[in-house]
This record gives structure tokens, sequence and C-alpha cells, in this order.
């Protein structure tokens, strides 16, 4: 194939025939562009080319022509065309992308229309997703097409607003859009809203097709006060016959949900069937009863359902630390029953199976882990003898761990997250008292600095970056399990109270989904817990959401995104 010959080429041959060219030698063909003339070899065109392999063939060429003209292109483009023939590369500009991409299809240059595609790929943005994949129609750029339009998917709300583009839309691409379950909308009113901005763009020609799009709302997941106030009375519904239909049909099935639950259809009406996720909080492993357990359950934010992951099982595991980075959730450290483990596997989320990789440097069963630029950190814990504040982080690309400057204080059973490129790590136990103080990790100068202390001593407790604050959640202060929680404001280096949880909790599950901090299980106690509830800092109250199948308590939680294999592991969807 082309695009094969263009990966073995020889450099040896490229090189000799660029000297050529630039000693003006041996040349057998002129192309020529709008009056400028390119000299080159045809053997290096055929090559690159299959226009020109077809132009300059000699079954085709019977008289042997030395000038050919070639039309629908511009000289500055054919230069970038002939060099890459000669050097195998070009440089992509956003100013000649489109013109470069326009005549490489035309003349069939594979190289530089993969170029061009790449290029597009990694400027895609809110502005320019709808024209980048609406160029895919005039040219075959399959990886292209699919990348802008789950961009458009995954940013949609965002897009309706800041797109000059997307009121352009024709009636089949927008109801295209809006009947994907990919389509990331946290709040069906932003895809009612995009409707009406459509339609508001040429009320006369638009307004008939109302009905076909208000059908692909998901109408029975609005509110019922938002659906009255702005769905059931605004002009363009009420006055058309077929919206009442489907006016009727969303309050029934917002009823019946109301009565029997989101499950109870099996997600089989259009009105009502939740949207996929775009991010899924993975519970893995912990204490439930008597044992360690293998466990791995995943949370749909969007049906509100707990799922059972049944892929291949990794080993029984707790108090270990879960990061996901690049396709991997990483599960470091914990322990085996009475074993402290330096292990470190990762699950690999679209093969579905586990493989080991580097173990740390140090056993570290109750370890705190958070990721930083790419790179895990894994931090203090208990190797079986002693507390820790030891500290090592991973790089997956090296398959590395290396060492880092320890923390100011040993901390087993604390808990770390990232805010603002600096590592905050909490609490915890030191072999004799549950740690009130806390300390920021600075990976440009390797220092670590205590933070202001927190409210109260806490160890099993859950920390987490959410908003432009590090909340502190639960835990156990060496006396009781704890219901109360705070944040730190790094601006200001002061803790402050929040509301507290519904039940006291330690060695929970802790991260942000969809702008909610959620916990999850945990040991209240006197049980381990399945439950699961979550804070808005927006409205500063908890809400309880479903619960997990299994109790546990010493599991750990992390949060994946955009997985293109998402509905493998959410709640069925038909």
């Amino acid at each position: 194939s082309l695009s094969h010959m263009e990966r073995n080429r020889s450099p040896v041959s490229c090189t000799t025939f660029s000297e050529l060219r630039r000693e003006g030698e041996h040349f057998d063909v002129t192309i020529s562009v709008d009056g400028v003339q390119f000299s080159a070899h045809k053997i290096v065109l055929c090559r690159c080319s299959n226009y020109f392999r077809a132009l300059l063939s000699r079954r085709w060429n019977t008289t042997e022509k030395k000038v050919y003209k070639i039309p629908g292109t511009s000289p500055e483009i054919m230069k970038l065309i002939i060099e890459y023939a000669y050097n195998g590369t070009v440089l992509v500009t956003a100013d000649n992308v489109e013109s470069l991409l326009n005549a490489a299809d035309y003349l069939s240059v594979m190289g530089i229309v993969g170029l061009c595609c790449e290029f597009l790929k990694s400027h895609l943005c809110l502005k320019n997703c709808i024209s980048t994949w609406k160029l895919t129609d005039t040219y075959y750029c399959p990886d292209l097409r699919e990348a802008a339009y789950n961009f458009i998917l995954h940013h949609f709300k965002e897009v309706t607003e800041v797109s000059t583009e997307f009121v352009d839309l024709s009636v089949d691409e927008l109801k295209g859009i809006l009947e994907k379950d990919e389509l990331n909308a946290r709040q069906e009113g932003a895809v009612f809203e995009a409707v009406l901005k459509w339609v508001d763009h040429d009320p006369q020609k638009r307004r008939q097709h109302v009905p076909v799009l208000l059908g692909k709302v998901r109408l029975a997941l609005l509110t019922l006060e938002y659906f009255l106030r702005n769905v059931k009375t605004h002009n363009y519904v009420k006055d058309s016959k077929e919206c009442e239909v489907l006016i009727t049909d969303a309050l029934a099935e917002m009823y019946r949900l109301t009565v029997h639950g989101t499950a109870s259809s099996g997600f089989t009406n259009p009105l009502s069937r939740p949207r996929l996720p775009y991010a899924i909080m993975w519970a893995i492993g912990g204490w439930s009863g008597e044992n360690v357990v293998n466990t791995m359950e995943t949370y749909d934010v969007r049906a509100d359902q707990w799922m059972s992951v049944m892929y291949e099982q990794g080993d029984p595991i707790a108090y270990h630390g879960t990061a996901y980075l690049k396709g991997f959730i990483y599960v470091i450290g914990g322990c085996e029953s009475m074993d402290c483990l330096s292990s470190v596997k990762r699950f690999d989320l679209l093969q579905k199976r586990w493989q080991e990789v580097a173990p740390m440097h140090s056993q570290r069963c109750y370890v705190s882990v958070t990721i930083l630029s790419n790179y895990i950190y894994a931090m203090g814990g208990f190797d079986g003898h002693m507390r820790l504040n030891t500290a090592e982080h991973y790089e997956p690309e090296t398959n590395q761990w290396t060492m880092i400057a320890p923390m100011n204080e040993e901390r087993s059973n604390a808990s770390a997250t990232t805010l603002h490129e600096k590592v905050y790590i909490c609490g915890g136990f030191n072999g004799s008292e549950c740690l009130i103080t806390a300390e920021v990790y600075n990976a440009t100068t390797n220092q670590w600095t205590f933070i202001a202390p927190m409210g109260s001593s806490r160890c099993g407790l859950g920390v987490m970056a959410y908003g432009n604050k590090v909340y502190a959640v639960g835990g156990f202060d060496g006396f009781t399990q704890l219901q109360s929680a705070e944040a730190y404001n790094p601006m200001a280096n002061t803790w402050c109270e929040i509301p507290e949880m519904f039940s006291p909790r330690s060695n929970f599950g802790i991260e942000v989904l969809e702008d909610r901090l959620f916990v999850v299980g945990g040991f209240n106690g006197f049980t381990t817990a399945f439950s699961t509830m979550c804070y808005d800092k927006n409205t500063n109250q908890w809400y309880g959401v479903c619960g997990m199948g299994t109790h546990r308590s010493a599991l750990s939680c992390t949060v994946v995104l955009g997985l293109s294999n998402v509905q493998e592991y959410v709640a069925r969807r038909d």
C-alpha cells in the first residue's frame, strides 16, 4: 500500500534525490502551477502520490511530456508538496492546513492528508469543531471525523453557547446529535435550550421542526418545575398538536419514574433513557465482613446505579491507593490480609486485563495516592514495621518509581489530593496518635511545607480537591468515627467547617464526579457500609444516592474520563 511505501522509504535514496535536487541534476519532469515551474524527479513524485503515479506512468503517458500543468492548487502549496516528496516532512499551520488538505486529497498524497488531519484533530476547539466535522464530508478522514463528532458530543453545552457554527447545522445533523446517548448533558435542560437557540435563528422556517427535535430531548429527565415553567408553556410547544402528545407522554413517564424508580422500565422509554456518563467512578477492593475482597463496582451517575465489573478479577486488596492515568487504573500498595505490599498493578480498560508494573521502593499499606503532572505519587503508609514519612512517584513511560523528599511527619492512613499543581496530604496516624496536621508538596522545589492544621485530628479520612479548596472529610479522631468535614482555602491558609455527613464514617472511598463530592462505603464504628452520599458546594448540602452492591471499608475510588467503551462499564441502555 501507499502508506506502507511511505513508511519504508529508503533514507539513503531520499537523501540521494534531495542532493540531486539541490545540485539541479537529472531532473526528468517539470510541474507547472499558475505559471510557476518546479523541476523534479518522476520517481520521487510517484512514490508519494497515486495521482503522479498515474499521470507520469508510461501506460498513460505516451508523449513523454516534460512539463505538466496541475490545476486546483497554488504555487505555495505545490512547493510544500514537492518538499514533502523529497524530505517526508511538511510544516502544517492554521493558515495553510485547508489548502494543503485540499491539494493533498486531490493529488492523493495520503501522507500529507494524514498530517493535516492530525493537525486539525489536535486543534479542535469549541469554535471550530462543527466546521472541522463538516470538512470531513469532503475529505476521507475517518479518525478526524470521529474525533470532531465526539468533541461536539462531549462539549455540547459549551459548543451551543460559543460556536457561531451551531445554528448552521441542518435539522438532520442536529437531530442526529440530540438522539445520541453519548451526548454529554448533565442537565437535559441544556439540550432543550439548544433546540430553542437553533429554532430562534430562523423561526419561520425552523418552527416546523420543533416536534421532531423535542422528541429527541429526554423530557422525563427534566425536573417537573423546569418542565412546566420552560417546556410545556413555550410558544413553540403549546401551539403544536404533535408536541401536545409528547408533553402528555413525558408527564406520564415522570409520574411512573416517581412511583416506580428509574430502573423499572429497563431504560427503554426514549423520553427517560439516561444519556451515557462521560465520567465513571470506580470502587475497588476493601474489607467486607471478615474478608479482603477484589470487588470492582462502577457508578453510573446518569442512571444513579452501581454496576459490578465482571471482567478479569484482580487480587483481593485493602488499604490501597488507586489512580487513573492514560487508559489504566493503577492499584498501588495496600495489603492482602496480613501482608503489606509494594506491588503495583494496573487494569487496562480497553483490554479488560490486569498487568503488574514496577513495584514501589517501600511496602505501603494505608498509603496515600494522587496524580500530579502525569506522575503517580505514593506517600507514607505502613510497611509492616513502622509508619513512613517517605514518598515516591511513578512515571508510566519509564515504568520507574523515584524517591522524592520525605514528608515532615510519618503518616499512615492519611489521604492526599492535588490542587493547583501542588500535592496536599492531611491527617493520618504516626504510630501513637491521629494527626491534625497537613502539608503541601511543591514538585518544582521538591519540598514539603506544613499548612494550617485541620479543625479535628483525622486518620482514615478522605481528602479531595473540589473547586478551589481541599476538603477533609470524616475519619477517626482516636476516640470515635467522625461525620464532620472541613474545607481548606490555600489562598487564606485557613480551614472552615462544612455541613456534617448523614452518618459518621472512616476508611471510605472519595472522589469528585460531575462537580459533586462523593463519599462511598466506609466503616461507621460498628459495621462496614455500602451507602453513598454526595456534597454539592453550590447548595452546601449533602444528598443520598444509590448505594453499592457490596458493603465495604478500606476501599479506594477513582474516576475514569472519556472511555470509548463506556457502555461496557455502565448500566445497560437497551
